[in-house]
Protein backbone atom coordinates (compact mmCIF):
# COMPACT_ATOMS: atom_id res chain seq x y z
CA UNK A 1 0.00 0.00 0.00
CA UNK A 2 1.50 3.41 -0.96
CA UNK A 3 2.29 5.89 1.78
CA UNK A 4 0.00 8.86 2.25
CA UNK A 5 1.34 12.23 1.20
CA UNK A 6 1.58 13.27 4.86
CA UNK A 7 3.45 10.13 5.92
CA UNK A 8 5.78 10.49 2.93
CA UNK A 9 6.42 14.14 3.76
CA UNK A 10 7.29 13.24 7.36
CA UNK A 11 9.68 10.52 6.21
CA UNK A 12 11.38 12.72 3.63
CA UNK A 13 11.78 15.66 6.00
CA UNK A 14 13.19 13.33 8.65
CA UNK A 15 15.74 11.99 6.15
CA UNK A 16 16.57 15.54 4.99
CA UNK A 17 17.23 16.75 8.55
CA UNK A 18 19.32 13.68 9.29
CA UNK A 19 21.39 14.23 6.14
CA UNK A 20 22.00 17.84 7.11
CA UNK A 21 23.00 16.86 10.64
CA UNK A 22 25.38 14.15 9.38
CA UNK A 23 26.64 16.33 6.49
CA UNK A 24 25.61 13.73 3.95
CA UNK A 25 23.07 16.02 2.27
CA UNK A 26 23.02 19.48 0.70
CA UNK A 27 25.23 22.09 2.39
CA UNK A 28 23.40 24.70 4.48
CA UNK A 29 23.55 27.29 1.71
CA UNK A 30 21.54 24.98 -0.56
CA UNK A 31 18.66 24.07 1.75
CA UNK A 32 15.61 24.02 -0.54
CA UNK A 33 12.58 26.16 0.15
CA UNK A 34 10.46 22.99 0.05
CA UNK A 35 10.82 19.23 -0.09
CA UNK A 36 8.77 17.24 -2.59
CA UNK A 37 7.45 13.70 -2.30
CA UNK A 38 6.09 12.07 -5.42
CA UNK A 39 5.51 15.53 -6.84
CA UNK A 40 3.71 16.76 -3.70
CA UNK A 41 5.47 19.67 -2.00
CA UNK A 42 5.88 19.40 1.75
CA UNK A 43 4.24 22.79 2.11
CA UNK A 44 1.04 21.48 0.48
CA UNK A 45 0.34 18.45 2.65
CA UNK A 46 -3.02 18.32 4.37
CA UNK A 47 -3.64 20.63 7.29
CA UNK A 48 -3.79 17.98 9.99
CA UNK A 49 -1.41 16.97 12.78
CA UNK A 50 1.14 15.60 10.31
CA UNK A 51 0.91 18.64 8.04
CA UNK A 52 1.25 21.01 10.99
CA UNK A 53 4.34 19.15 12.19
CA UNK A 54 5.92 19.35 8.75
CA UNK A 55 5.21 23.07 8.49
CA UNK A 56 6.57 23.71 11.99
CA UNK A 57 9.81 21.81 11.34
CA UNK A 58 10.36 23.32 7.92
CA UNK A 59 9.76 26.81 9.31
CA UNK A 60 12.28 26.19 12.08
CA UNK A 61 14.79 24.86 9.57
CA UNK A 62 14.48 27.91 7.35
CA UNK A 63 15.00 30.20 10.34
CA UNK A 64 18.28 28.65 11.46
CA UNK A 65 21.38 30.78 10.89
CA UNK A 66 23.71 29.11 8.41
CA UNK A 67 26.89 30.33 10.05
CA UNK A 68 28.92 29.37 11.96
CA UNK A 69 28.66 25.80 10.73
CA UNK A 70 29.16 24.17 14.13
CA UNK A 71 26.21 26.14 15.51
CA UNK A 72 24.08 25.18 12.51
CA UNK A 73 25.01 21.51 12.96
CA UNK A 74 24.06 21.57 16.62
CA UNK A 75 20.76 23.36 16.02
CA UNK A 76 19.80 21.01 13.18
CA UNK A 77 20.53 18.08 15.50
CA UNK A 78 18.33 19.61 18.19
CA UNK A 79 15.58 20.24 15.63
CA UNK A 80 15.74 16.63 14.42
CA UNK A 81 15.37 15.32 17.98
CA UNK A 82 12.38 17.59 18.65
CA UNK A 83 10.78 16.76 15.29
CA UNK A 84 11.09 13.05 15.98
CA UNK A 85 9.78 13.41 19.53
CA UNK A 86 6.71 15.31 18.34
CA UNK A 87 6.03 12.77 15.61
CA UNK A 88 4.75 10.06 17.95
CA UNK A 89 4.89 8.97 21.62
CA UNK A 90 7.04 5.95 20.71
CA UNK A 91 9.75 8.19 19.30
CA UNK A 92 9.60 10.45 22.34
CA UNK A 93 9.96 7.51 24.73
CA UNK A 94 12.92 6.09 22.79
CA UNK A 95 14.73 9.43 22.77
CA UNK A 96 14.06 10.15 26.46
CA UNK A 97 15.14 6.70 27.59
CA UNK A 98 18.03 5.77 25.33
CA UNK A 99 19.36 8.70 23.29
CA UNK A 100 22.04 9.60 25.86
CA UNK A 101 23.68 6.16 26.01
CA UNK A 102 25.47 3.98 23.48
CA UNK A 103 22.48 2.00 22.30
CA UNK A 104 21.14 0.58 19.07
CA UNK A 105 17.36 0.76 18.62
CA UNK A 106 15.69 -0.38 15.41
CA UNK A 107 12.62 -2.21 14.19
CA UNK A 108 12.21 -4.14 10.96
CA UNK A 109 9.52 -6.17 9.24
CA UNK A 110 8.83 -9.79 10.15
CA UNK A 111 9.19 -11.75 6.91
CA UNK A 112 10.38 -15.19 8.02
CA UNK A 113 9.02 -17.96 10.19
CA UNK A 114 12.48 -18.07 11.74
CA UNK A 115 12.61 -14.47 12.92
CA UNK A 116 16.38 -14.66 13.49
CA UNK A 117 16.75 -13.83 9.79
CA UNK A 118 14.69 -10.69 10.34
CA UNK A 119 16.83 -9.65 13.32
CA UNK A 120 19.97 -10.12 11.20
CA UNK A 121 18.45 -7.86 8.54
CA UNK A 122 17.91 -5.17 11.19
CA UNK A 123 21.47 -5.49 12.49
CA UNK A 124 22.82 -5.17 8.95
CA UNK A 125 20.60 -2.08 8.31
CA UNK A 126 19.13 -3.72 5.22
CA UNK A 127 15.46 -3.04 6.09
CA UNK A 128 13.59 0.14 7.08
CA UNK A 129 11.32 0.68 10.04
CA UNK A 130 7.85 -0.37 8.80
CA UNK A 131 6.27 2.71 10.38
CA UNK A 132 9.03 5.21 9.66
CA UNK A 133 9.68 5.71 13.38
CA UNK A 134 12.96 6.69 14.96
CA UNK A 135 16.09 4.56 14.95
CA UNK A 136 19.00 5.13 17.32
CA UNK A 137 22.12 4.06 15.48
CA UNK A 138 25.20 6.25 15.77
CA UNK A 139 27.22 3.69 13.80
CA UNK A 140 24.99 3.75 10.73
CA UNK A 141 27.51 5.84 8.79
CA UNK A 142 30.63 4.61 10.61
CA UNK A 143 33.26 3.55 8.08
CA UNK A 144 34.09 0.67 10.43
CA UNK A 145 31.23 -1.03 8.60
CA UNK A 146 33.55 -1.41 5.61
CA UNK A 147 35.42 -4.01 7.69
CA UNK A 148 32.52 -5.27 9.82
CA UNK A 149 29.26 -4.72 7.88
CA UNK A 150 27.00 -5.04 10.93
CA UNK A 151 29.33 -2.96 13.16
CA UNK A 152 29.26 -2.76 16.15
CA UNK A 153 27.77 -6.22 15.88
CA UNK A 154 29.28 -9.47 14.70
CA UNK A 155 26.08 -11.46 15.18
CA UNK A 156 25.91 -15.23 15.07
CA UNK A 157 24.19 -16.99 12.23
CA UNK A 158 20.44 -17.50 12.47
CA UNK A 159 21.06 -21.17 13.33
CA UNK A 160 23.10 -20.11 16.38
CA UNK A 161 20.51 -17.75 17.87
CA UNK A 162 18.95 -20.44 20.12
CA UNK A 163 22.34 -20.91 21.82
CA UNK A 164 22.74 -17.19 22.53
CA UNK A 165 19.24 -16.10 23.53
CA UNK A 166 16.75 -16.82 26.32
CA UNK A 167 13.03 -16.02 26.52
CA UNK A 168 11.75 -13.31 28.85
CA UNK A 169 8.34 -12.54 30.23
CA UNK A 170 7.02 -9.07 29.42
CA UNK A 171 7.75 -7.46 32.80
CA UNK A 172 11.33 -8.75 32.84
CA UNK A 173 11.71 -7.39 29.29
CA UNK A 174 10.62 -3.96 30.58
CA UNK A 175 13.37 -4.10 33.21
CA UNK A 176 15.99 -5.16 30.68
CA UNK A 177 15.07 -2.24 28.44
CA UNK A 178 14.95 0.29 31.27
CA UNK A 179 18.49 -0.44 32.50
CA UNK A 180 19.83 0.38 29.03
CA UNK A 181 19.48 3.99 30.23
CA UNK A 182 22.56 3.31 32.38
CA UNK A 183 26.24 3.58 31.44
CA UNK A 184 28.35 0.44 31.55
CA UNK A 185 31.24 1.99 33.49
CA UNK A 186 31.08 4.53 36.26
CA UNK A 187 27.29 4.88 36.29
CA UNK A 188 26.61 7.49 39.00
CA UNK A 189 22.88 6.80 39.27
CA UNK A 190 21.59 3.29 38.52
CA UNK A 191 17.98 3.18 37.43
CA UNK A 192 16.98 1.47 40.69
CA UNK A 193 17.99 4.58 42.68
CA UNK A 194 16.84 7.34 40.34
CA UNK A 195 13.93 9.55 41.38
CA UNK A 196 12.44 9.09 37.89
CA UNK A 197 12.70 5.29 38.04
CA UNK A 198 8.97 4.81 37.43
CA UNK A 199 9.03 7.21 34.48
CA UNK A 200 11.91 5.24 32.92
CA UNK A 201 9.97 2.01 33.34
CA UNK A 202 6.91 3.66 31.80
CA UNK A 203 8.99 4.68 28.77
CA UNK A 204 10.24 1.11 28.44
CA UNK A 205 6.63 -0.15 28.54
CA UNK A 206 5.65 2.38 25.88
CA UNK A 207 8.39 1.06 23.61
CA UNK A 208 7.38 -2.57 24.10
CA UNK A 209 3.66 -1.81 23.78
CA UNK A 210 4.35 -1.16 20.11
CA UNK A 211 4.65 -4.92 19.57
CA UNK A 212 1.33 -5.74 21.17
CA UNK A 213 0.08 -8.16 23.83
CA UNK A 214 1.11 -11.29 21.89
CA UNK A 215 4.75 -10.22 21.47
CA UNK A 216 7.49 -12.54 22.64
CA UNK A 217 10.82 -11.39 24.04
CA UNK A 218 14.36 -12.73 24.09
CA UNK A 219 17.61 -11.53 25.62
CA UNK A 220 21.27 -12.51 25.45
CA UNK A 221 21.58 -12.04 29.24
CA UNK A 222 22.75 -15.32 30.77
CA UNK A 223 20.74 -14.69 33.96
CA UNK A 224 17.59 -15.23 31.93
CA UNK A 225 18.47 -18.93 31.68
CA UNK A 226 17.61 -19.37 35.36
CA UNK A 227 14.41 -19.37 37.35
CA UNK A 228 13.12 -16.98 38.67
CA UNK A 229 13.38 -14.32 36.01
CA UNK A 230 16.29 -11.92 36.45
CA UNK A 231 15.81 -8.59 38.21
CA UNK A 232 17.55 -6.36 35.67
CA UNK A 233 16.75 -3.14 37.50
CA UNK A 234 18.06 -4.50 40.79
CA UNK A 235 21.23 -5.90 39.25
CA UNK A 236 21.92 -2.85 37.10
CA UNK A 237 23.48 -2.85 33.68
CA UNK A 238 27.02 -3.52 34.88
CA UNK A 239 25.80 -6.47 36.94
CA UNK A 240 24.37 -8.22 33.87
CA UNK A 241 26.38 -10.84 31.98
CA UNK A 242 25.55 -11.90 28.46
CA UNK A 243 26.45 -13.89 25.39
CA UNK A 244 28.15 -11.35 23.12
CA UNK A 245 26.70 -10.20 19.81
CA UNK A 246 29.34 -7.48 19.34
CA UNK A 247 32.52 -7.56 17.31
CA UNK A 248 35.86 -8.19 19.00
CA UNK A 249 37.73 -6.25 16.32
CA UNK A 250 39.52 -3.15 17.57
CA UNK A 251 38.52 -0.38 15.18
CA UNK A 252 39.05 3.39 15.40
CA UNK A 253 40.56 3.05 18.86
CA UNK A 254 37.36 1.66 20.34
CA UNK A 255 37.27 -1.62 22.23
CA UNK A 256 33.74 -3.03 22.58
CA UNK A 257 33.64 -5.05 25.74
CA UNK A 258 30.07 -5.66 26.95
CA UNK A 259 26.54 -5.76 25.63
CA UNK A 260 22.95 -6.38 26.64
CA UNK A 261 20.27 -7.00 24.07
CA UNK A 262 16.52 -7.37 23.94
CA UNK A 263 14.54 -8.65 20.96
CA UNK A 264 10.77 -8.22 20.58
CA UNK A 265 8.91 -10.34 18.03
CA UNK A 266 5.32 -10.33 16.84
CA UNK A 267 3.67 -11.45 13.62
CA UNK A 268 4.59 -8.28 11.71
CA UNK A 269 7.71 -6.74 13.25
CA UNK A 270 10.94 -7.46 15.09
CA UNK A 271 12.32 -4.88 17.48
CA UNK A 272 15.99 -4.85 18.43
CA UNK A 273 17.28 -2.94 21.47
CA UNK A 274 20.97 -3.21 22.33
CA UNK A 275 23.18 -1.50 24.91
CA UNK A 276 26.92 -1.46 24.26
CA UNK A 277 29.89 -0.95 26.54
CA UNK A 278 33.03 0.56 24.98
CA UNK A 279 36.44 1.69 26.14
Amino acid sequence: MPLSADRSALDVLDAHLEALRDRTGPPPSRIPDGVAVDGVAVDSVAVDSAGELVRWALGRLRSLPREPEDVFDREVGDLLVEFRSRRCPWNAAALRLLDDTYTFVATGPRRHEDWAHDVLAVLHRSVPDPRGWVRLDEDRTNDARCSVPAYPFAPPSAAEFPDRLYPLEAEAAVGALAVMAEEWDGEPAPVRSRPDRDALLDDARTLLDRYGPTARYWTNATAAASDPAPDFVGAGLHGTRSHPFITVEYLHGLDLCEDLGLIAVNGDEVGVFWSLGAR
